[in-house]
């Protein structure tokens, strides 16, 4: 079973807040995935009911999570250099590691069987008109 700590995590990556102090159980959670026909469940029993392959498989993706959003933190450190000797900032790298980071974040949500929270989105850029 995956620890409180990765459960935190699995919600906040696949971009669902956080639960507080609110009872979240088979009938009351925001994220809900389709498992069958007709049969739907929330992303908390899906997360407390994992077979061992496939909890094996989340706490993989958790863990590289976890270095992909490390490393746009830690990007940010070259962010006043343009150059320095040989090396060269690349100017997009903060965009890039973000790109990859939430591209990770919805193959997650893929594998959960649940869509992208709102803090994700779906990744599609919307244009409308006022």
């Amino acid at each position: 079973m995956l620890t409180d700590a990765q459960m935190v995590d699995a919600r906040r990556y696949a971009g669902y807040s956080l639960v507080g102090d609110t009872v979240v159980d088979d009938r009351s959670d925001l994220a809900w995935g389709v498992v069958g026909p007709i049969q739907w469940q929330t992303l908390d029993h899906r997360l407390r009911n994992l077979s061992a392959a496939e909890e094996s498989v989340a706490a993989s993706f958790l863990g590289t999570l976890n270095v992909l959003e490390k490393a746009i933190t830690d990007s940010g450190d070259n962010l006043d250099t343009a150059q320095a000797a040989v090396w060269t900032h690349n100017p997009n790298e903060v965009r890039d590691r973000t790109k990859l980071y939430n591209q990770q974040r919805r193959s997650f949500c893929g594998f959960l069987g649940i869509p992208p929270g709102p803090a994700l989105g779906d990744g599609v850029v919307r244009v409308g008109r006022a």
